[in-house]
């Protein structure tokens, strides 16, 4: 039988990128062997262009994830301008720094869930409590994880991609992290909007506005990946998977989008999920060792997969931090030398991340 022409390039492209993951050494070049931080602020600036300089290439790092969130003196929407934060100046000076290190820079915004933490409401529900999933519910947040913003609001797309589109033009980005983890809040029967409503198909149509706008502005969207696990049947639970009922919205997840799959305490077989179901995917780890190179192995072995498709969408690995870059930066550079220094969360992930990337072979 003739094969499409289509179906033939695709092939073609596949076999093409995995055989530029082996080194002259024999080793695996993953294609993402990524970093995860919040945005540094202003006067960590210089610590930060140091560190993506000199240390990221050193350890092989070839993208870095940046979590702005509000924390940007946006301009576009000024009820959002934040003069004590990174400004357009200072973010070009760090996707200059990642370009000379030869570094993709994603900048980060938390969509739909994460909308607050503890008693602080962030700025976009602060600044527009009309987008509010459960407005006047939740008195000083008590009593739930994180809020959420109506993904059916008419106004509220508005407001965020002005906010997307700006940070994503100062990062001169062609990728774009939008979050989307942990969301507990969707479809709340108060809501006018999303109440009675399926969570399945309330997540998938975010998933898909927001994929839709990113495609529009040239930037490859990139997203959490536990909200599309089933935490029920799997086991795995409420917080590294669902148990709300937005898993079955992976069935309507465009294909390109790539899936950062974390998980801390236990390697689990959720990234050869993601492949199989036609998703790119990045394992995620945090602090333990362990459990990253497990996940490590979890991507190694799907790429060695003899179905050269599904092998092509394990993509590597993303260490997750947690803890501030500035406090990150610091505890990489007392492991480098040898000091004592207390077992907090900064230490264990620079830990991991050095474990983790020593484990990937050089020659980059």
């Amino acid at each position: 039988m003739v094969r499409p022409i289509a179906q033939i390039l695709s092939t073609l492209a596949t076999l093409s990128v995995l055989a530029g993951t082996t080194g002259e050494e024999g080793g695996e070049k993953l294609p993402v062997r990524g970093l995860h931080c919040s945005a540094p602020s202003k006067q960590d600036l210089p610590q930060c262009l140091k560190f993506i300089r000199e240390t990221l290439p050193k350890e092989g790092v070839n993208t870095l994830i940046l979590e702005f969130n509000y924390q940007y003196n946006y301009t576009s929407r000024p009820e959002f301008a934040n003069p004590s934060a990174l400004g357009k100046e200072e973010v070009q000076e760090i996707a200059k720094a990642c370009r000379e290190a030869g570094v993709e820079l994603i900048p980060q915004i938390n969509c739909l869930g994460h909308q607050s933490w503890g008693r602080r409401t962030a700025a976009l529900l602060s600044k527009h409590p009309e987008f509010d999933e459960t407005p006047g519910k939740y008195p000083n947040n008590e009593g739930i994880y994180c809020r959420s913003y109506c993904p059916l609001h008419p106004e509220v797309h508005k407001v965020l991609f002005d906010l997307v589109d700006e940070l994503a033009t100062a990062c001169q980005a062609k990728s774009f992290h939008v979050g989307m983890d942990e969301v507990f809040i969707l479809g709340d029967p108060d809501c006018p909007r999303c109440g009675g409503k399926s969570p399945a198909e309330l997540f998938a149509g975010e998933v898909k506005v927001l994929h839709e706008h990113l495609k529009a502005i040239g930037c490859r969207m990139w997203m959490w990946g536990d909200r599309f696990l089933d935490g029920k049947t799997t086991g795995i639970g409420k917080w590294e998977a669902s148990e709300n009922g937005t898993h079955p919205a992976i069935e309507q997840a465009p294909k390109d989008i790539v899936i950062c799959d974390w998980h801390y305490a236990k390697a689990y077989e959720t990234p050869r999920f993601f492949a199989e179901k036609g998703l790119p995917v990045v394992a995620c780890p945090w602090r333990d060792s362990s459990v990253a190179l497990a996940q490590l192995k979890h991507i190694r072995d799907i790429r060695a997969d003899g179905d050269r498709e599904v092998a092509a969408r394990a993509l590597g690995v993303v260490q997750t931090t947690w803890c501030g870059f500035k406090r990150f930066i610091e505890a990489y550079e007392s492991l480098e030398k040898g000091e004592e220094a207390q077992a907090d969360q900064a230490r264990q992930s620079a830990a991991c991340f050095r474990e983790l990337f020593r484990a990937i072979p050089s020659g980059r």
